[in-house]
């Protein structure tokens, strides 16, 4: 059960040790009704961009709530940040991966729309997959009591996606790589790690001389061949701990 709620102005309201910060509408609904807090209990609230508070409940009025702020803590961005490049998966497990890096604390997921992915945004599907996405990271990063909630950037073509080379350092998974993530060389100074999985049927190989022509780092994991949905997060574990985040 989660203890973090969200109130995107908290920064812009009163929201220091022992001020009192309510939570109504949705999330003061859910808390109370779903969730069946009662006065007493310490919950957290963030605004998603890095402030939480932390504190009692105080009061509860028909669905929503307050707390007394007890500690208030503003958390940085994370440096060098770390980004999902998923491709879009059949089924739910895009989703299943694009919540798991969330909770294993990337700072963003992008959609992608590999060659061989067997699913396929196009039209309303857009809006309705970025919307999905959206929501997954929003729910996982409440569960998961994170200070930043994820960004979900817009769906890229492989030529876009290539292009992020120009700022980030991107590591494209594949099985067939020499360099392994584990001791592959990181440049943390790009200031943004970008890691790239593809779908069921793997990266094509144009895909791969596209992204690695344009500055992409080819590595993998190990000698096993991983789902779509355990790769990226197996992948963010192993960086986790190389950046000394874990």
């Amino acid at each position: 059960m989660s203890s973090l709620f969200l109130r995107t102005d908290l920064a812009d309201i009163p929201h220091g040790v022992a001020d009192r910060v309510a939570l109504a509408g949705p999330e003061g609904r859910h808390a109370v009704t779903v969730n069946r807090l009662r006065e007493g209990e310490t919950i957290s609230i963030g605004n998603g961009a890095g402030l939480v508070v932390t504190g009692s409940i105080s009061a509860i009025d028909g669905s929503a709530l307050e707390i007394l702020v007890e500690r208030s803590q503003a958390t940085p961005r994370p440096s060098p940040e770390l980004w999902l490049a998923q491709a879009l998966a059949k089924g739910d497990r895009d989703g299943l991966a694009v919540q798991a890096a969330t909770e294993l604390g990337v700072s963003g997921v992008i959609p992608w729309a590999a060659e061989r992915s067997i699913s396929k945004w196009t039209g309303p599907k857009v809006a309705k997959g970025i919307e999905r996405w959206s929501s997954i990271v929003r729910e996982a990063a409440k569960q998961s009591i994170r200070p930043w909630v994820p960004a979900v950037e817009e769906h890229l073509t492989t030529k876009q996606l290539a292009r992020l080379s120009e700022h980030a350092h991107v590591l494209v998974l594949d099985p067939t790589a020499e360099a392994r993530l584990a001791t592959v060389d990181l440049q943390p100074d790009a200031g943004v790690l970008v890691l790239v999985v593809g779908p069921e049927g793997g990266v094509s190989p144009h895909e791969l001389q596209l992204l690695t022509a344009a500055g992409a780092t080819r590595v993998r994991l190990g000698d096993e061949i991983l789902r779509t949905s355990t790769a990226g997060p197996a992948a963010i574990a192993v960086l986790n701990a190389r950046l000394g985040r874990w």
